[in-house]
This record gives C-alpha cells, sequence and structure tokens, in this order.
C-alpha cells in the first residue's frame, strides 16, 4: 500500500523529534551528574570566561548548570506534543466514539479540532509570543547567577505551540478527507 503524503511526513517529523528529544534527555542526563558532582566536590563556578557568552554570561555555576535542568525538562515535556497528537496518543473521551463507525469518529475530531483546539491556538499563540518578546525586550535574565538569556527558554513555548497547532492542522487536513 502506497504511503500518502500526511502519512510521510508524520513519520519524518516523529522520527526526527523523537531523536532530537532522546538527545536532549542524554544532555540532561549529563548536566544532573555534572551538577551533583562539581556540587560534591563543592566547585563553584564551574568555569568562567573573559567575554559574555549567549545563555551562559560570564560563568558556567552550579545554578546554571540547575536552570539549564529545568530547561531542558520543559523542552522534553512541551515539544513531543505534536507528535503525540500526530500519533494520536492524545486525551480524550474514547466512551464517546469508540465503538463507531470511522467516519462518525472522523467528524467527531473534527469539530473537536475545529469547536475547542482552534481557540486556544488563536488565543495561546498571541499571548505566549507575547511572554517571550517581553523577555527578549527586557534582556531577561536569572536573578541567582543562572543562565541569561531567558528569553531563550520562554520562546520554547510559543515555538512548541505552534509545532502542536501544526500537527493540529494536519490532522484537520485527513480529518476533513475521512470525515466525507
Amino acid at each position: 500500500m502506497e504511503q500518502s503524503w500526511e502519512e510521510w511526513l508524520q513519520a519524518r517529523v516523529t522520527d526526527l523529534g523523537l531523536r532530537a528529544l532522546s538527545y536532549a534527555l542524554l544532555v540532561l542526563m549529563g548536566l544532573i551528574v555534572l551538577q551533583v558532582l562539581f556540587s560534591a566536590v563543592d566547585l563553584n563556578p564551574v568555569a568562567t570566561f573573559q567575554a559574555a557568552w549567549p545563555l551562559l554570561g560570564k560563568a558556567i555555576t552550579l545554578n546554571s548548570l540547575l536552570d539549564a535542568q529545568w530547561h531542558l525538562l520543559v523542552i522534553i515535556g512541551l515539544m513531543p506534543a505534536g507528535l503525540v497528537w500526530l500519533m494520536d496518543r492524545h486525551v480524550r473521551v474514547d466512551f464517546f466514539y469508540q465503538r463507531r463507525a470511522l467516519r462518525w469518529q472522523a467528524r467527531t475530531n473534527l469539530l473537536g479540532n475545529l469547536a475547542f483546539a482552534a481557540p486556544f491556538f488563536v488565543m495561546a499563540l498571541q499571548a505566549s509570543w507575547n511572554f517571550a518578546a517581553r523577555a527578549w525586550a527586557s534582556d531577561e535574565g536569572s536573578r541567582n547567577a543562572g543562565l541569561n538569556d531567558l528569553w531563550l527558554i520562554k520562546a520554547v513555548l510559543p515555538i512548541g505551540l505552534a509545532l502542536l497547532a501544526l500537527a493540529v492542522l494536519i490532522e484537520t487536513v485527513r480529518l476533513i478527507r475521512d470525515a466525507r
């Protein structure tokens, strides 16, 4: 059976996304080990620089390692939301339609996407963009010798939501076809 462009795109996005998230998880584990190790030997700051580096500033500290862990945890938690949606593993109330025909299920999912997901994305994408833009404009950084440039992590919110919106759009196109 030949693969449709939607299935091809879904497979590629899923593979790339999961691969990137697996690397992020390895980095997170490495940061945890480093933070515990440097904390045990009471090494703080871990490294200092003559000039400020993006995100790190002039030093890598125990707090910046801890901040990086939290930031990666947010990325690992939010970024796969679109993949979960494309894989049809998201939460919903299946008992409403689990024994119904596929066309009826497609119509129900389409109605849910249009009635609930679309209005959510209209509001959330704008708000999350403003949230990240304010952090960028104010050059927000950590108050406790942690990471600088907090707009980077705050930008994950609109990016993650945009990827989720793209996944919902891809599914909606498929549902329109299947609901006929």
